[in-house]
């Protein structure tokens, strides 16, 4: 979690109020019981909203060296600081509308979020400010989900980091505990996403695998989420075989 041990001021200090609110963990809570207990879905708690946090500030921070600019800074006017604390509440609260139905739980996610964050945002913000962040911070929410583009860098960033959140034990496809299919298979075989920063394109995502089974979950779950989220010109996927092949291949998404 390097990128949210860097945080600094007003950054800082929202992780931390998002880390200890109440609200929010019971939130995170519920999503696990409803995801993974009663539906058979892998981690949607605070692990993931950690580790989406995290992979979503790494993203905005490489496509920013590259002079890609935050939708926020280019149209709002704000600071860096400001697109890094929208893309860090959204991607740490998209999933909390779990706790009440897997169906349309973007949607829920963002409704249920909309007092949390106001709350917090005119904490550090002048009222204005804190509207104009919070509607940009519920639209990455709601656009997290395949099938519902991402309009900002920032939303875009938070939608291709929790594709990355796929390694064996943390799959997006649900796991059939009592057959032995491609989904199994295919989410048992990521051993490894590394983010980092490409050549012809900003963003490089490398994956290991345990076996090929795996490029079906890069290409279901990561790919759909590149797709949508906006940056797809922007991002180049490699995988390889770990006990097969040295060499990254690229995946066509």
């Amino acid at each position: 979690m390097e990128e949210l041990k860097k945080l600094n001021g007003v950054a800082k200090e929202i992780f931390n109020e998002l880390e200890n609110n109440v609200k929010v963990n019971t939130l995170l809570k519920m999503s696990n019981i409803m995801a993974v207990k009663r539906l058979g879905y892998n981690d949607h708690g605070k692990t993931h909203a950690r580790i989406v946090a995290n992979n979503a500030i790494k993203i905005l921070k490489i496509l920013n060296k590259r002079n890609i600019v935050p939708s926020y800074v280019k149209e709002c006017k704000g600071s860096f600081e400001d697109s890094l604390v929208i893309t860090l509440v959204g991607a740490y609260l998209h999933d909390i509308g779990n706790s009440v139905h897997r169906k349309e739980h973007h949607l829920h996610s963002a409704y249920l979020a909309k007092d949390i964050v106001e709350e917090i945002l005119k904490k550090y913000y002048s009222e204005e400010k804190a509207y104009q962040m919070l509607t940009e911070i519920l639209h990455a929410i709601y656009s997290h989900s395949e099938g519902i583009p991402s309009i900002t860098v920032e939303a875009g960033c938070i939608a291709v980091a929790d594709g990355t959140d796929m390694t064996k034990g943390r799959s997006r496809i649900p796991i059939c505990r009592k057959c032995y299919d491609i989904h199994s298979i295919s989410a048992a075989s990521v051993e490894k996403v590394t983010i980092l920063e490409g050549k012809d394109r900003p963003i490089k995502i490398e994956v290991i695998l345990s076996n090929e089974a795996g490029i079906f979950q890069i290409q279901e779950v990561l790919g759909e989420k590149i797709n949508w989220s906006g940056l797809k010109d922007y991002i180049s996927v490699y995988a390889k075989v770990e006990k097969e092949s040295p060499v990254f291949k690229e995946i066509t998404l």
